[in-house]
């Protein structure tokens, strides 16, 4: 992207379905990230059924632009890095931000050999009651599972090698965090979370639908979650379509 040398070092795929309201602050977000390291970024913006402009915006603001047309993030997240020319992946959604020592901290944690790749903390961009509580559930859960998510890093033929990300329509980066974890074990190194740097996460699901949305959701739909449990996915995956997949329709 700077032109600071013929090489890529790293390449940052985004996943986006009708983003163009997010999308070129995404990018600004990982251009400042790319002026504070010192090799070179490649954007790499995987459309998913857009309608909409954030195709046209990412091409404007230097992103390379691929086109997918399915209904599973963990594929579309995969075409981008099968099409990566960066010898390291890192992945972003269309609708958050991260801070600016990202790229530099992943590159460095990398190179140390300890790591197999990791996550990131998860700051939201403005904050409420409802929001600290789910801020403290997020805290917790890493805390505890160690399967840190929101930005994955690793090197791009670590993703080749655990399958990219775990083909589930939901919940794949839970899966591809316990895939990476795994594989990282086996060859002695760890699955680590960022240390200096986080993730900006979008607020727009509250900001339209309210802050207890999430906690809501868990209560309105502790049928479908506990069918779920037991095998039965047909009303989850409904569910999953009308809050990840369809929201961005309407929105």
């Amino acid at each position: 992207m700077n032109n600071k040398s013929d090489k890529t070092h790293i390449s940052v795929i985004i996943p986006a379905h009708n983003e163009e309201k997010y999308i070129k602050r995404c990018i600004d977000s990982i251009k400042e990230a790319d002026s504070m390291f010192p090799g070179n970024t490649e954007i790499i913006v995987v459309c998913n059924r857009c309608t909409d402009k954030t195709a046209d915006i990412a091409a404007e603001n230097g992103a390379v632009v691929l086109y997918n047309e399915g209904r599973c993030i963990a594929k579309v997240r995969n075409d981008g890095i099968k099409a990566a020319r960066g010898k390291i992946i890192v992945t972003i959604d269309a609708d958050n931000r991260m801070t600016k020592g990202t790229l530099r901290e992943v590159y460095a944690l990398l190179r140390t050999g300890k790591y197999i790749g990791g996550g990131a903390p998860i700051r939201f961009e403005r904050y409420s009651f409802p929001l600290w509580c789910n801020d403290m559930m997020c805290r917790v859960s890493f805390a505890i599972t160690g399967l840190y998510s929101g930005i994955f890093w690793a090197k791009k033929d670590t993703f080749d090698k655990i399958g990219g990300f775990a083909d589930k329509k939901a919940m794949e980066d839970v899966a591809t965090a316990k895939l990476l974890k795994e594989y990282g074990k086996k060859h002695g190194k760890n699955y680590s979370t960022l240390r200096k740097n986080y993730l900006i996460n979008s607020t727009r699901k509250y900001d339209d639908l309210g802050d207890w949305l999430y906690f809501k959701l868990m209560f309105k739909n502790m049928g479908t979650l506990l069918k779920a449990a037991f095998g039965d996915r047909s009303g989850l995956d409904k569910l999953l379509d009308e809050m990840f997949y369809d929201y961005n329709d309407n929105h």
